[in-house]
């Protein structure tokens, strides 16, 4: 089981805090934006006098009220389609475990989510990786580099869009493509979604599930974490029209016996959010990118593509190896007390010796804080004993 790239560092994080140095977090999507007020009181005016199991599959309530609101994203699902899981992270092990044999592939483009790493080992995949540039801006590869890759064993290609740690936002025709070969192939396409509210300037979100002619191949990935800002409620859903899928997917959530109640209940408040909340939300990212792509892309020897979704970039630094350069930010390096805590990229491969001068940044803080992240990390890289230009 591989070690988290996001979490990995906080013992020597943990361990500068003891000195007394500030730290700005930025390794790990955990924004500062406030949970909307409807799930906080979801769960604070609520009368259960027992906090019992729910249903396997989840409340159905709230899989009713969630199949509405996936019907505003021209989402046509219906709510026995969705089975509410312990976080995105379980719905992503579930959609392995029902539709993967131990030993069968999956395609996944990298960088990647770094857990997937994780999710395949817990579950006996093998993940076939394909490589995006920081060059085309981590755009989706050709699809004739996907052709190459498929094996008898090859079962499922699987996409995160927007995608973390890149940010990148895939297009309808990038998508057409996907479908193409999902449907010449007869494939799973796993989408992980938890990011679509997050769409900059403009730029529309497509759904694996607005694609026709697949719609018994789309396995979607879903979660509140990121959608309210809800990271601890640990509620997400898997949604497919394959009813098979589902079927298989309710055995393995019955063996967990069901999720968090409390949870569900935050979750199916929370649908009453208004759009206020996301615009302003929105608004919010778009500042906070724009203050880390701008001062990244000022510092000598970087290279930062400007992200189109998502809260994260994917950014290339003049260092010998990042690993090392993280860990020597929280116990070598402080400029007026401050440092900075970033996510090494190594961890987002699957290929190995890939992302090693590369970190992942989550824009989660708000302006001020960026502003003296950002300075921090400049008088880091200018001082860097392991520099490489």
């Amino acid at each position: 089981m591989p070690e988290s790239p996001i979490r990995k560092l906080v013992p020597f994080a943990e361990a500068a805090k003891k000195k007394g140095r500030i730290i700005y977090h930025l390794n790990i999507g955990q924004p500062d934006i406030e949970t909307p007020e409807s799930a906080l009181a979801g769960v604070r005016n609520n009368d259960l006098k027992v906090i019992a199991y729910s249903h396997s599959a989840g409340i159905e309530s709230y899989r009713r009220k969630l199949a509405g609101y996936y019907r505003s994203f021209d989402i046509n699902v219906d709510f026995t389609d969705i089975l509410i899981t312990t976080g995105g992270s379980e719905a992503i092990v579930f959609a392995f475990l029902s539709c993967l044999d131990t030993g069968d592939e999956v395609i996944i483009p990298e960088p990647f989510y770094a857990n997937y790493n994780g999710f395949a080992v817990t579950a006996g995949v093998t993940i076939r990786p394909i490589t995006s540039r920081i060059e085309d801006g981590f755009a989706l590869p050709p699809i004739s580099d996907f052709e190459k890759l498929i094996t008898p064993r090859t079962m499922a290609i699987l996409i995160n869009n927007p995608n973390n740690p890149t940010g990148y936002l895939y297009s309808l025709a990038e998508l057409q493509a996907l479908r193409d070969i999902v449907r010449k192939h007869d494939l799973y396409l796993f989408a992980d979604e938890v990011y679509k509210e997050f769409c900059y300037e403009g730029n529309e979100f497509v759904s694996a599930m607005h694609l026709e002619g697949v719609e018994n191949n789309v396995v979607v990935m879903d979660s509140i974490s990121k959608r309210y800002s809800a990271c601890g409620m640990r509620i997400g859903a898997l949604v497919s029209k394959n009813k098979e899928v589902i079927s298989t997917a309710l055995k393995f959530a019955q063996a967990r016996l069901s999720p968090p109640t409390y949870g569900q209940i935050a979750g199916e408040a929370a649908i009453d959010t208004p759009d206020s909340y996301f615009e302003d939300v929105r608004a919010e990212y778009v500042r906070r990118r724009d203050i880390v792509v701008q001062s990244l892309n000022n510092m000598a020897g970087v290279v930062c593509p400007r992200p189109q979704g998502a809260f994260y970039v994917a950014t290339r630094l003049p260092i010998d190896d990042a690993d090392r350069f993280c860990q020597w930010l929280l116990e070598d390096f402080e400029y007026n007390n401050e440092t900075v805590m970033l996510a090494p990229m190594a961890g987002f491969y699957s290929t190995p010796g890939l992302g090693k001068n590369e970190v992942r940044i989550g824009y989660v803080l708000n302006v001020d804080a960026l502003k003296k992240a950002m300075k921090c990390l400049a008088e880091a890289l200018a001082i860097y004993p392991g520099r490489t230009n």
